[in-house]
């Protein structure tokens, strides 16, 4: 049940999720849903309103290269993780936006999303003493339209306009995020990189993360689990939280989106799925973690990324930290 705020939309239910001390008083608390489940669609930790709709915004991108796939798309693993990466800019993933569009006879003016400077703080410098300026290149989703160009490609379809709901590209990705969530599509948007984007609950995101993860041999949803397992640095990049947690954890399938998103499924199917109300970004990882932990990750593998030191003086005070779900700020 959701509480109304405006004429057609709802509130959703969130509940305190983190909280962040300075000293001994809470200065600051993130409130959220979060839903973790096993592949057999059994809820395992639920907290706030899992069933409310979200946009799951770049959490969406694993399901669109299993969409990519299954029409005829092949890459090496490398450049198909970076197909459904956010990735931060560095020089090794702008050349793989480049490979990709190279490979299927396209160059960067197929690109259809929004130029911007890359996404990590040390790329973005990097490219600025280069003399660089924004580019579709280095926007954090041009690994993920270079593959949406080249599928097009593939298939004799029309490059130009791969963004519009009506392109068949658009609607052959909108059948699959319907098949892998079981969820029926009610409502969609615009991304920021120009994609669309869908109302989804966090079950639904849980339910198609836990697919993918366990994807049989042979299948689309294998072959985008081990690309970006496999190759956790293209996912996001160095120094993101997202890399880090993959790498701590083998075999761990993991990807955020902006507003507060994250869905990670652990290799035997077993997902969870976290919303931060307000956007912001520092309480995903640490809500993450606690519930990961819960489910029976080793607590010492997820050192440094459950909390988050609060600074006074460059020195600790204080901590952002997550709640047990059910515990009062």
């Amino acid at each position: 049940m959701s509480r109304p705020v405006a004429a057609g939309h709802r509130l959703p239910l969130h509940v305190p999720l983190a909280v962040q001390r300075r000293g001994d008083v809470v200065e600051s608390v993130h409130c959220g849903s979060l839903i973790a489940v096993d592949p057999a669609g059994r809820t395992l930790l639920s907290a706030g309103d899992p069933l409310a709709l979200y946009f799951p915004r770049s959490s969406l991108k694993p399901l669109q290269a299993v969409a990519l796939v299954r029409a005829g798309l092949r890459l090496p693993p490398n450049l198909l993780a970076l197909a459904a990466a956010s990735h931060s800019g560095s020089a090794d993933h702008v050349a793989g936006a480049r490979q990709i569009l190279a490979t299927h006879g396209l160059d960067p003016s197929a690109l259809g999303n929004v130029p911007d400077l890359p996404y990590g703080t040390a790329e973005r410098d990097a490219w600025l003493r280069s003399g660089g300026v924004p580019s579709r290149l280095t926007q954090n989703c041009s690994g993920k339209h270079a593959a949406m160009a080249a599928t097009c490609a593939i298939n004799g379809w029309p490059v130009d306009g791969y963004c519009e709901p009506g392109h068949p590209l658009q609607r052959l990705i909108h059948g699959v995020v319907e098949e892998l969530t079981g969820e029926r599509i009610r409502h969609a948007s615009t991304d920021g990189c120009g994609t669309p984007v869908f109302a989804l609950s966090l079950r639904a995101m849980a339910t198609a993360f836990s697919r993918i993860r366990t994807g049989a041999p042979g299948t689309a949803e294998r072959a985008v689990a081990t690309a970006m397992t496999s190759h956790p640095g293209q996912v996001a990049g160095e120094g993101r939280d997202v890399t880090a947690l993959m790498r701590r954890v083998p075999g761990l399938l993991a990807k955020d989106g902006f507003e507060g998103v994250q869905v990670t499924a652990l290799p035997d199917g077993r997902t969870v799925a976290v919303k931060i109300s307000d956007g912001g970004d520092r309480a995903r990882m640490p809500v993450t973690v606690q519930a990961l932990i819960r489910l029976g990750v080793d607590p010492a593998a997820l050192s440094g990324l459950a909390t988050t030191p609060v600074l006074g003086g460059g020195l600790p005070v204080g901590e952002l930290a997550p709640l047990s779900f059910d515990d009062e700020p």
